[in-house]
């Protein structure tokens, strides 16, 4: 027979089992982590990537309703410039929505996220809706003199011009704020791709700017710049991306007498129908397209269109004359249909850039008459300024890309860039004929004010068509 237990044992163990206290508090533990488990784990998760944004401005806080605080700002506090253009389609003479989603609507809007998207713009954001403001912090993007790249007919600080204020600008949508161009994500997102930029001269300084934005992070011997003998095509190559950002010249998207990007200055401007396909061959394969095409239909009588099999250099041609409108129409339904039968819309994206606004006659702004961009360093501060574009045209792509089954995402710069009368080349660029006494003695005769110097308008031009791309609506 064993002895007993000690009473000290006996007595520490029944010390060592738990209370009705405990059983209570540990019911009450996993009741609380069982109701509140979701926000505890958001409390430790902290991995989400959210787009980096734009450095604000000093003394910025959540857009203050002073403008004391900003030096410049073009355009109305959101409470009230939102408001108004939301009742009115007056503001703003192309209102009719993105093309990107009038033509996604009439399929099941969002299947599927876009090709390259990585996140969206903040709901009921217009991006192109905005004003500028003063940013001395991260504005110019990069130094005229960094990107070897830039054309002669847009190197303003090189060809004497005085001041840099309109480098000094950035742009700010109203009630949201633009990602911060990010030159690593573009070229990983391109990697073993091809981006290309398609039209006239005006796309080409876009194409110009994405190439300074996008070499700046490359080693010298990683990357190449070469052109066609005619010009036609210009390709960069970011060698160890296996990537390429190309410009093809072909300022009415259709075959025409002025497809020579050397030698193209034609009194009589002429475009043949159904031809598509003559620079559309470059087109295939890419990855990234980007249009534009306005400024040489700008002609100021009918277009004339080639019929049939006819050449340019025929004597006698079969011609078709066409108002504006309806030659830009036919350009249009062209490059859309090409764009529907070559494009894989789960794998390519296309972009269409609006057209980029002249300023060419000072009295559009209230100047003094017979003045142009010549000597103009500040902004034109009318939110509801619109110049000489042709709002027609404008009608004429809603029109067309609504009918779109491929979603085309439209770039609509013609506003925000019409307010930027200081952004001209004017006369600080590369003169190929020499000028003549009576040129020099009246600068404004032989101001260009219809081109843009770099950096400068045009890199905001790419950090919305970065936007779009990565971020769209």
């Amino acid at each position: 027979m064993k002895p007993p237990l000690p009473p000290s044992t006996s007595s520490a163990l029944r010390k060592t089992r738990p209370s009705p206290y405990f059983y209570t508090f540990l019911t009450f533990t996993v009741f609380v982590l069982i109701l509140y488990c979701e926000d505890l784990l958001s409390v430790f998760d902290r991995n989400e990537l959210v787009p980096i944004k734009p450095i604000p401005e000093t003394g910025k806080e959540k857009e203050t309703k002073s403008t004391s605080q900003l030096p410049f700002v073009i355009g109305e506090p959101e409470e009230t410039g939102k408001k108004e253009e939301a009742e009115s389609t007056s503001k703003l003479p192309f209102a009719t929505g993105e093309p990107e989603e009038t033509g996604k609507k009439k399929e099941a809007k969002s299947t599927s996220k876009l090709p390259f998207a990585i996140g969206e713009t903040e709901e009921g954001c217009d991006i192109f809706s905005g004003r500028w403001v003063r940013d001395e912090l991260t504005r110019p993007l990069y130094e005229e003199s960094e990107c070897p790249y830039i054309q002669p007919q847009l190197t303003c600080q090189e060809h004497g011009r005085p001041d840099k204020e309109y480098q000094k600008w950035r742009w700010q949508p109203y009630g949201c704020d633009l990602p911060r161009f990010n030159a690593t994500l573009m070229l990983e997102s391109l990697r073993g791709k091809r981006m290309m930029f398609v039209g006239d001269s005006l796309n080409r300084g876009q194409y110009v700017s994405m190439v300074c934005l996008l070499h700046r992070i490359l080693p010298p011997n990683a990357k190449s710049l070469e052109s066609s003998i005619d010009q036609s095509l210009t390709v960069f190559r970011a060698k160890d991306y296996n990537a390429t950002i190309e410009f093809n010249w072909a300022p009415f998207l259709l075959e025409s007498n002025s497809d020579n990007a050397i030698v193209h200055r034609v009194d009589d401007r002429m475009v043949k129908k159904g031809s598509i396909n003559k620079h559309g061959k470059n087109w295939k394969g890419v990855d990234v397209l980007v249009f534009n095409t306005y400024l040489w239909w700008m002609t100021g009588r009918k277009m004339k269109f080639l019929k049939g099999k006819g050449s340019f250099k025929d004597e006698k041609k079969d011609i078709e004359e066409l108002t504006t409108e309806d030659a830009y129409r036919v350009a249009m339904k062209s490059m859309l249909k090409w764009v529907r039968k070559n494009m894989d819309r789960n794998k390519t994206r296309v972009f269409f850039t609006s057209m980029s606004p002249l300023h060419i006659k000072s009295q559009e702004w209230g100047g003094e008459p017979g003045g142009n961009c010549y000597n103009e360093t500040t902004l034109i501060e009318d939110p509801n300024y619109w110049g000489s574009e042709n709002k027609n045209i404008m009608q004429v792509i809603a029109e067309e890309f609504g009918k779109s089954k491929y979603p085309i995402t439209f770039l609509n710069i013609t506003q925000l860039s019409s307010y930027r009368k200081d952004a001209h080349t004017s006369i600080y660029k590369k003169q190929w004929s020499p000028l003549t006494p009576e040129q020099l003695a009246n600068p404004i005769s032989y101001a260009d004010c219809v081109h843009w110097c770099l950096p400068g308008l045009q890199d905001t031009w790419n950090e919305l068509l970065f936007t779009k791309l990565f971020y769209p609506s």
